[in-house]
């Protein structure tokens, strides 16, 4: 039995300024309220595969964790509900998961959270004839992401990206990145023993520290 946390009220969620089209719309549309009254945020809704379809949901808690007893808890909730809902028109799995450590980036903190961290972002439409840009990030400012990116007659400028024009972005995986998230997730378990919840096993930044990159995940097959 997992037990929640109920007696508190659920944090407010940040809005995502990402948000998924079609069937995938249609369920992170349902399932969100549901996470984030668990005490959880949703990250987003992928759906996988043609013939076998997986929904993929990622979630987390505030501080970017999240464990496979979280996963299972949510699972448990949203597995009745998009039954009900029959969004899906054939039988799927249903898989909740973390983020991962290259993890999509979705809110306007995000970029704020991993600042100094490398990242990729892919514009809806040109900006300066480009729509795909990589470098450092250095934060959110005046509904811009700050990029420091290497510009090839002009050399290293940070610039500022619309945040309305992002279609898609994610961090890098790198070796400073997968130690940061290891850090964050250490500290964040700490506290959270320190305010008396149990352990969580393999609560590491959404990854198992022993089998780094293969993120926290339940599935049910519907």
């Amino acid at each position: 039995v997992v037990c929640l946390m109920t007696e508190n009220p659920a944090p407010v969620v940040e809005e995502r300024f990402i948000s998924e089209t079609g069937v995938a719309g249609q369920i992170a549309d349902l399932v969100d309220a549901v996470i984030a009254d668990l005490g959880f945020r949703l990250v987003c809704v992928r759906i996988m595969g043609r013939e076998d379809q997986t929904v993929l949901i990622m979630a987390e808690r505030a501080d970017g964790t999240i464990s496979i007893d979280d996963c299972e808890a949510i699972s448990r909730q949203l597995s009745p509900l998009l039954d009900a809902a029959d969004v899906m028109p054939r039988a799927y799995n249903l898989e909740i998961s973390s983020p991962g450590i290259d993890r999509p980036l979705v809110r306007p903190s995000d970029f704020e959270d991993w600042a100094g961290h490398q990242a990729k972002i892919e514009l809806t439409e040109l900006l300066d004839g480009r729509r795909r840009f990589s470098g450092t990030l250095e934060g959110f400012e005046d509904g811009e992401v700050r990029l420091e990116v290497d510009l090839d007659q002009i050399g290293v400028q940070v610039i500022g990206l619309p945040v309305d024009l992002i279609g898609e972005a994610r961090l890098v995986l790198t070796d400073e990145l997968v130690r940061d998230s290891l850090r964050r997730s250490k500290k964040a378990e700490k506290a959270a023993h320190g305010a008396g919840d149990a352990p969580s096993a393999g609560e590491v930044g959404g990854h198992d520290e022993d089998a780094a990159g293969a993120p926290e995940e339940a599935r049910d097959e519907r």
